[in-house]
Protein backbone atom coordinates (compact mmCIF):
# COMPACT_ATOMS: atom_id res chain seq x y z
CA UNK A 1 0.00 0.00 0.00
CA UNK A 2 2.66 2.32 0.55
CA UNK A 3 4.40 1.51 -2.78
CA UNK A 4 1.12 2.34 -4.46
CA UNK A 5 0.81 5.64 -2.38
CA UNK A 6 4.50 6.99 -3.26
CA UNK A 7 3.84 6.35 -6.75
CA UNK A 8 0.86 8.32 -6.36
CA UNK A 9 2.16 11.37 -4.74
CA UNK A 10 5.43 11.15 -7.74
CA UNK A 11 2.94 11.39 -10.81
CA UNK A 12 0.91 13.90 -9.39
CA UNK A 13 4.20 15.86 -8.22
CA UNK A 14 5.61 15.56 -11.63
CA UNK A 15 2.66 16.51 -13.77
CA UNK A 16 3.40 20.20 -12.57
CA UNK A 17 6.55 20.68 -14.00
CA UNK A 18 5.73 20.62 -17.45
CA UNK A 19 2.78 21.91 -18.47
CA UNK A 20 1.28 23.96 -21.49
CA UNK A 21 3.60 27.00 -22.92
CA UNK A 22 1.17 29.95 -23.45
CA UNK A 23 -0.33 30.58 -27.23
CA UNK A 24 2.53 31.45 -29.27
CA UNK A 25 5.38 30.33 -32.44
CA UNK A 26 7.17 27.56 -31.62
CA UNK A 27 10.03 28.33 -29.82
CA UNK A 28 13.50 26.24 -30.20
CA UNK A 29 13.79 25.99 -26.34
CA UNK A 30 11.14 24.15 -25.74
CA UNK A 31 9.59 23.30 -28.98
CA UNK A 32 6.11 24.42 -28.26
CA UNK A 33 4.20 26.52 -30.25
CA UNK A 34 2.77 27.19 -34.00
CA UNK A 35 4.18 26.97 -37.12
CA UNK A 36 2.89 27.29 -40.70
CA UNK A 37 3.79 26.94 -44.34
CA UNK A 38 1.74 27.63 -47.82
CA UNK A 39 0.87 24.31 -49.68
CA UNK A 40 -1.21 26.32 -51.99
CA UNK A 41 -2.45 30.26 -52.52
CA UNK A 42 -5.67 29.29 -50.28
CA UNK A 43 -4.29 26.33 -48.65
CA UNK A 44 -1.87 26.22 -45.29
CA UNK A 45 -0.63 23.29 -42.97
CA UNK A 46 -0.69 24.72 -39.68
CA UNK A 47 0.87 22.72 -36.86
CA UNK A 48 0.46 23.27 -32.97
CA UNK A 49 2.84 21.44 -30.25
CA UNK A 50 2.27 21.54 -27.19
CA UNK A 51 2.58 19.01 -23.21
CA UNK A 52 -0.12 17.55 -22.34
CA UNK A 53 -3.74 16.31 -23.04
CA UNK A 54 -4.62 16.43 -26.70
CA UNK A 55 -7.96 18.68 -26.31
CA UNK A 56 -5.91 22.23 -25.64
CA UNK A 57 -3.34 21.47 -28.52
CA UNK A 58 -5.89 20.95 -30.80
CA UNK A 59 -7.61 23.99 -29.76
CA UNK A 60 -4.51 26.08 -30.03
CA UNK A 61 -3.72 24.65 -34.11
CA UNK A 62 -7.44 25.68 -34.78
CA UNK A 63 -7.02 29.45 -32.97
CA UNK A 64 -3.75 30.07 -35.17
CA UNK A 65 -5.80 28.56 -38.07
CA UNK A 66 -8.21 31.16 -37.69
CA UNK A 67 -5.63 33.94 -37.02
CA UNK A 68 -3.72 32.96 -39.89
CA UNK A 69 -6.74 33.32 -41.97
CA UNK A 70 -7.68 36.73 -40.86
CA UNK A 71 -3.88 37.66 -41.49
CA UNK A 72 -4.28 36.55 -44.90
CA UNK A 73 -7.75 38.38 -45.46
CA UNK A 74 -10.00 35.25 -45.59
CA UNK A 75 -13.30 35.05 -43.76
CA UNK A 76 -13.50 31.50 -42.76
CA UNK A 77 -11.59 28.13 -43.43
CA UNK A 78 -12.34 24.46 -43.83
CA UNK A 79 -10.42 21.57 -42.53
CA UNK A 80 -9.70 19.17 -44.71
CA UNK A 81 -7.00 16.82 -42.92
CA UNK A 82 -6.02 16.67 -39.29
CA UNK A 83 -3.33 14.97 -38.03
CA UNK A 84 -3.17 13.95 -34.00
CA UNK A 85 0.51 13.10 -33.25
CA UNK A 86 1.56 12.48 -36.96
CA UNK A 87 -1.30 9.97 -37.59
CA UNK A 88 -4.84 11.01 -39.50
CA UNK A 89 -7.65 11.21 -36.85
CA UNK A 90 -10.54 9.02 -37.91
CA UNK A 91 -11.44 8.90 -34.85
CA UNK A 92 -12.26 12.13 -33.80
CA UNK A 93 -8.98 12.16 -31.41
CA UNK A 94 -8.93 9.59 -29.01
CA UNK A 95 -7.58 6.01 -29.55
CA UNK A 96 -8.48 4.03 -26.91
CA UNK A 97 -5.82 0.70 -26.43
CA UNK A 98 -6.54 -2.47 -24.42
CA UNK A 99 -3.33 -4.73 -23.54
CA UNK A 100 -3.50 -8.36 -23.18
CA UNK A 101 -1.14 -10.91 -22.36
CA UNK A 102 -1.23 -14.20 -21.68
CA UNK A 103 1.56 -17.06 -19.99
CA UNK A 104 1.73 -20.35 -19.30
CA UNK A 105 4.48 -22.56 -17.75
CA UNK A 106 4.57 -26.52 -16.33
CA UNK A 107 7.28 -27.68 -13.48
CA UNK A 108 8.21 -31.37 -13.36
CA UNK A 109 10.37 -32.00 -10.69
CA UNK A 110 10.74 -33.16 -6.97
CA UNK A 111 6.87 -32.92 -5.80
CA UNK A 112 5.35 -33.72 -9.15
CA UNK A 113 4.35 -32.47 -12.09
CA UNK A 114 2.25 -28.78 -12.19
CA UNK A 115 1.59 -26.72 -15.06
CA UNK A 116 -0.15 -23.43 -15.28
CA UNK A 117 -1.37 -20.75 -17.54
CA UNK A 118 -3.17 -17.05 -16.94
CA UNK A 119 -4.59 -14.06 -18.91
CA UNK A 120 -4.22 -10.46 -17.94
CA UNK A 121 -4.87 -7.28 -18.62
CA UNK A 122 -2.16 -4.44 -18.29
CA UNK A 123 -2.88 -1.04 -16.12
CA UNK A 124 -0.02 1.67 -16.59
CA UNK A 125 0.83 4.63 -14.79
CA UNK A 126 2.42 7.85 -16.11
CA UNK A 127 5.07 8.58 -13.49
CA UNK A 128 6.97 11.28 -15.81
CA UNK A 129 4.10 13.76 -16.53
CA UNK A 130 2.73 15.57 -19.33
CA UNK A 131 4.21 14.51 -22.54
CA UNK A 132 4.63 16.16 -25.92
CA UNK A 133 1.56 16.15 -28.32
CA UNK A 134 0.92 17.82 -32.01
CA UNK A 135 -1.85 18.29 -33.97
CA UNK A 136 -1.56 19.09 -37.49
CA UNK A 137 -4.35 20.85 -39.50
CA UNK A 138 -4.47 21.29 -43.18
CA UNK A 139 -7.05 24.07 -44.18
CA UNK A 140 -8.33 26.15 -47.31
CA UNK A 141 -9.16 29.76 -46.50
CA UNK A 142 -12.10 31.30 -48.26
CA UNK A 143 -13.89 34.63 -48.41
CA UNK A 144 -17.70 35.88 -48.06
CA UNK A 145 -20.72 32.90 -48.19
CA UNK A 146 -19.30 29.92 -46.45
CA UNK A 147 -19.67 26.61 -47.85
CA UNK A 148 -22.43 24.05 -46.48
CA UNK A 149 -20.28 21.06 -46.41
CA UNK A 150 -17.34 19.45 -44.67
CA UNK A 151 -15.77 21.09 -41.20
CA UNK A 152 -16.36 24.85 -41.83
CA UNK A 153 -15.23 27.48 -39.19
CA UNK A 154 -15.93 30.99 -39.07
CA UNK A 155 -12.11 32.63 -38.47
CA UNK A 156 -13.49 35.60 -36.54
CA UNK A 157 -15.51 33.55 -34.28
CA UNK A 158 -12.89 31.05 -33.41
CA UNK A 159 -10.79 33.82 -32.30
CA UNK A 160 -13.35 35.47 -30.12
CA UNK A 161 -14.12 32.00 -28.50
CA UNK A 162 -11.07 30.49 -28.04
CA UNK A 163 -8.52 33.60 -27.28
CA UNK A 164 -10.41 33.77 -24.26
CA UNK A 165 -9.19 30.46 -23.09
CA UNK A 166 -5.89 31.47 -23.59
Amino acid sequence: MKVAALIAVAALASTGCATLAPYGPQMARDGQGYSEYRIESQRWRVTYQGIGAPGPVADMALLRAADLTVEQGYDWFEVTERYIDGHPDSAGGLRPSLNIGYGGGSYDGRYGRHSSSGVGVGVGVNIQGPSPTATTLEIVMGRAERPSHGHIFDAREVQQNLRARF
